[in-house]
Order: C-alpha cells, then structure tokens, then sequence
C-alpha cells in the first residue's frame, strides 16, 4: 500500500475571497453592535449628566441662623397660638440688620427669609412654650432668589433693573454672610416637605406617599388577578377560538397607550362610579389596569418555561393538578412571576398621563393620610414643577427626576436580587 500523502494543492482565490468577505462581515457586525452599545450608553450618560448638572443644586439649601426674640408683648404665655408673628420676625431681622429703616426697608429685609418663617417660629414656640420671653434661634430657609443668588445661579453683575434682587438686598445678604450665619445644609425638605408655591420649602413628601398608595392598590388588585388568570389560560382554559381571542386582546392591551387608560377611569371610576377626584385609589385603579396585561403575559411565559416533566412526576405521585400547580409549577415559576411583576410595576411608577386625567396634579400642600384622601404622584408632582415660573422649580424638576429613577433603579435591583434568591431556593 503506497503511503498517505498530504494534499498541497493550493486555496483557490474564489475561497480566499469568499474567507476574507466573511471575516469582514463579522467584523462590521462586531462594529454595529459596539458601536450600538456604545450610543446607548453615551446618550444615557448625557442624560444623567444634564440631570445632575441641573438638579444637584436643589439637594442642598441655603439657611440663615436668626436669633427670634419672643416678647411677651408680641406672644401672649397664656396663647401663644395667636402670638404677632410677623413682628417676631420684623424685630429678629431688624436686630441682625442694624440702622435706620424705613417701612420698605423692613419689608426689604424680611424678603430675605422665605415667606413661610413666621409658621416655622410659631410651630417651634408651641413645641417648647418656655422659649417666650426669652430668645429662640433657628436655621430658616432663605428665600428663593437669596437661594439662587448663594449658589451662584443670579449674577451680581447684572443690572440692577434685571434682577428681582437689589443691590441693597445683595448687601445685606453679604452682611449676613460675614457674620458666618449662612449655612448650605443637605436639603431634607426636598424628601420631607409636601409641595409649596415656594421653592424653599418644597418638596416631594406628598408625592412620595401618594405614589407608594397608588402602587400599593396597583399591587393589591393586579398581581393576585393577573396570576390567577394566567393560570387558567396556561393550565385549565380548552385552546379553541375563544381563547385565541382573549389572548389576542390581552397582547393587545399590553401596547395600548396609558393615556387610554386614563380615560376609561375618568369615564368609569370617577363619572359612572362617582371615586372621589385625584385619590389614590383611582390611580392604583387605572395603573393596575394598565398592568395587569403585562402581569398575564409574563406569568404564563414563566409557567412555560417550567418542564414538562415537573408536571408528569407530580401526576405520576397522584397529585391532582391544582396540587401539581400550586405546591410545584408555580413555586419554580415564582422567579420570573416577580420578576415581571416588580418591573411592571416600576413602569406604571413612572406613568404620567393617565394620573394627569384623573386629576392627581392637584396642588396638595399635606401628605395624604389614606387612599382616599386628594394627592399627587412622583411623575405628576415633576410635571407641576417643570409648569412652574418660579426659578428655584427648574433645579428641583431635575432632582425630582433623579428621585424617580433612584426608585425605578432600586425596585430593578429589587427585582434582581429576588430572582436570584428564589433561583438558589428552589
């Protein structure tokens, strides 16, 4: 037998060609998808970038130490409610302020605090009524263009008539400066405060509470319905025309836009049924609507995703199939269940439209104590802000943003850590 031999023949060029066009086929693709990432993540970060470069201001606050004397010819002892606050405040910055002044000059400086110090030395004389006749020292918030002009966002070199500040406010402010009683604190009224018509004092309280109710009764309504009804569409429901038809919609409804969710609850949930205006419920209402499509989808494409041979031991055992459902399809489902659900919710979070026709934009200066109390939501709450005229809103619009994706990012990383829990688990 003559010995094998190793071909030498050469590579064509047709297969040299067609080698080199595939190489660069895969480099371009290579190339679209780097490049992809990359102007996904360069548009995110601008994005972030403009937030924060416009929104860090409103995490922090300027405050003036004010040394408030409470007379008791101002402060009545035995009602201290009904006390001349107003003069308390006229007198404290008259003291910190020294010299001749006029009426227009003390209302001048008055100006320079935020128009609400008056309630601010009232609350903290209720709290500790010992304080009257004596002398009582508070960190208030100055007011917004003092705010502004401290952050450097109001030039000095602007005229005089172009500014709503004047030279002699400025100077008094400077005054105030060298005597070492401004202070910029982190601003904890931005998560503590309800909304106000002054950008000092306002913050997202209100809606902070009024988007954990709506969320809550979105929770409440859609996640034990939409996996019950996924349940029987993936285990129990006959696969005939019907069927077909209901998931259709329900594919259907998931691309619907919010804003028509909005109105069927303006039309249904407040003019049919009469729910009172702007109230939590209502929106959890018209978000768990709007949820609960993509709850359905996201169950049974869980539940699919279990093996077929879970369910065969368990009917192989004698369980019956509500048995097989519940102590083993859906525990190993649960995962991607959750998953979907907290993700589903972080979007309805974020939804603008529909709360904005059913009224919860309204202008809530309290927390509400309950779902059917008046209240707002974090995306409405930003949208009223960005309306507002007032310079100090235009910081705290992009800092109410990052609030909300702060939320949006931690109930992902919720969502996350549950997956991977439940997945070790089971």
């Amino acid at each position: 037998m003559s010995e094998a031999t190793v071909s030498t023949r050469p590579i064509s060029q047709d297969r040299i060609r067609l080698r080199n066009r595939r190489n660069a086929a895969d480099f371009r693709l290579r190339a679209y998808g780097i490049a992809a990432i990359g102007t996904a993540i360069g548009l995110l970060a601008i994005l972030l970038f403009t937030l924060v470069i416009g929104g860090y201001s409103a995490f922090v606050q300027t405050h003036i130490r004010v040394d408030f004397p409470i007379a008791a010819e101002n402060v009545d002892p035995a009602n201290p409610a009904e006390g001349n606050w107003r003069a308390v405040v006229s007198d404290a910055m008259a003291t910190l302020l020294p010299g001749s002044q006029s009426p227009a000059e003390t209302r001048q400086i008055a100006q320079i605090l935020t128009s609400n110090t008056q309630f601010f030395v009232r609350n903290a004389v209720l709290a500790n009524p010992d304080v009257i006749g004596g002398t009582l020292t508070l960190d208030v918030p100055a007011a917004d263009i003092f705010d502004q002009l401290n952050k450097g966002n109001i030039s000095r070199d602007t005229p005089e008539a172009n500014r709503r500040v004047s030279d002699q406010q400025i100077g008094w402010f400077d005054t105030l400066v060298e005597q070492g009683r401004i202070s910029t604190p982190f601003n904890w009224g931005l998560f503590f405060n309800a909304d106000s018509r002054f950008p000092e004092i306002a913050g997202l309280a209100g809606a902070i509470t009024g988007s954990f109710y709506a969320l809550l009764v979105c929770f409440v309504i859609s996640f034990p319905v939409g996996i019950a009804a996924a349940i029987y569409l993936e285990e129990f429901a006959p696969k005939n025309r019907w069927t077909d038809i209901i998931e259709v919609n329900i594919n259907n409804l998931a691309a619907v836009p919010s804003i028509v969710f909005g109105l069927l609850g303006l039309a249904v949930f407040l003019q049919i049924f009469g729910l009172p205006r702007s109230a939590p419920l209502v929106g959890g209402l018209v978000l768990a609507l709007m949820t609960l499509p993509t709850i359905i989808i996201v169950t049974r494409n869980a539940l699919k995703a279990v093996p077929p041979s879970i369910r065969e031991a368990g009917y192989g055992m004698g369980a019956s199939p509500q048995q097989v459902i519940w102590h083993h399809v859906l525990p190993l489902s649960l995962p991607g269940i959750l998953t979907g659900t907290i993700i589903g919710l972080a979007q309805a979070l974020g939804e603008t439209a529909p709360l904005l026709l059913i009224g919860m934009n309204a202008f809530i200066t309290s927390p509400p104590g309950g779902v059917m109390e008046a209240s707002t939501a974090l995306p409405t709450q930003i949208y009223i802000w960005a309306d507002s005229p007032e310079r100090g809103f235009v910081s705290r619009t992009s800092a109410g943003i990052l609030v909300l994706l702060g939320f949006l990012l931690l109930m992902n990383a919720i969502a996350i850590f549950l997956r991977q829990r439940l997945e070790r688990r089971w």
